[in-house]
């Protein structure tokens, strides 16, 4: 027996709305955690890969690594990379660093989004460690060196719509982001 049989026409009709409405926002919930797994595994969208340590295959190629920075409108930060480019063997281990400054007076907390251009070398470019999407906060005048461990996947030369890739762009993107309630400032700060 249906679930609807004891009900009246708009009684069904509300029903089969209220499981349309269910149903939509299930999917629009699950929409960013699908799509992140989707990026992750294809490098679509110029999605980068994790690793814990480098490979041990070295090539004598070599790739151009370019570093860009930005923050989001009326983010208070100052964010640069230390080095614009990097010449780096394929496969070798690469470190640049980025600096953040909070020229204000107060603490302001803030959190970097990135991309990899072309796209079709996002799942080549492996970051063994980076800042992005962990919380930083910065106290008033306090300028940091943010690490970013990286290689270039040796596979990207045999990849058909990768191999013609000789410059990766990497970019960061700072937001802000609320402080959180249990967050208590340091003892001391040195700021420069």
């Amino acid at each position: 027996m249906s679930v609807f049989a004891n009900m009246s026409g708009k009684q069904k009709t509300l029903m089969q709305t209220l499981a349309v409405v269910v149903f939509m926002a299930g999917l629009g919930w699950a929409s960013v955690p699908l799509y992140d797994l989707f990026c992750r595994v294809t490098g679509y969208g110029g999605t980068t890969n994790t690793a814990s340590s480098a490979g041990d295959v070295i090539l004598d190629q070599t790739m151009r690594v370019r570093f860009d920075s930005s923050v989001e409108r009326d983010f208070p930060w100052d964010f640069k990379p230390v080095e614009r480019t990097m010449e780096i063997r394929i496969g070798d281990t690469g470190l640049a660093f980025y600096e953040a400054h909070n020229p204000t007076d107060q603490p302001i907390a803030g959190t970097a989004s990135y991309n990899v251009t072309p796209y079709e070398a996002g799942r080549f470019f492996t970051k063994i460690d980076c800042f992005c999407f962990e919380l930083q906060v910065l106290q008033p005048g306090e300028t940091v060196l943010m690490p970013v461990t990286y290689f270039v996947d040796p596979e990207i030369v045999d990849d058909r719509d990768a191999k013609a890739v000789h410059t990766i762009t990497l970019s960061y993107t700072f937001h802000a982001t609320d402080m959180p309630e249990d967050y208590t400032p340091p003892a001391e700060v040195v700021t420069n």
